[in-house]
């Protein structure tokens, strides 16, 4: 499974961007797919997560009411709209699956970036403010 992230760029606060996560091969509408970011110094962190066919989704605290996930399984493609966009959003922003079928993360791992296998490059996102 093959990742490609993009529609990062710079934006001032207020402002909104839509990311995009392409996946290639099979079964992407069975895999769990992630958000996460990483700042200059900082961890990893979760930002959102979207389950496969059923399509609950799950947010970080400090992105939820402003970032939207979702997914379009016709197109092997998850989406991140980010609205209200904040200086501390500013990170490199990275896409995530699990298995799929051949092992869902569990619900209590879903904020976890070990617990998915494949990620793609990370589009850079900047907010200025």
């Amino acid at each position: 499974v093959q990742l490609q992230a993009s529609g990062g760029g710079l934006v001032q606060a207020g402002g909104s961007l839509r990311l995009s996560c392409a996946a290639s091969g099979p079964t992407f509408s069975s895999r769990t797919m992630g958000w996460f970011r990483q700042a200059p110094g900082k961890e990893r962190e979760f930002v959102s997560a979207i389950r496969s066919r059923g399509g609950n989704t799950y947010y970080a605290d400090s992105v939820k009411h402003r970032f939207t996930i979702s997914r379009d399984n016709a197109k092997n493609t998850v989406y991140l709209e980010m609205n209200s966009l904040k200086p501390e959003d500013t990170a490199v922003y990275y896409c995530a699956a699990d298995k799929g079928d051949n092992g869902r993360i569990i619900l209590s791992s879903i904020q976890r970036a070990g617990a998915y296998t494949y990620w793609g490059q990370g589009t850079q996102v900047t907010v200025s403010s």
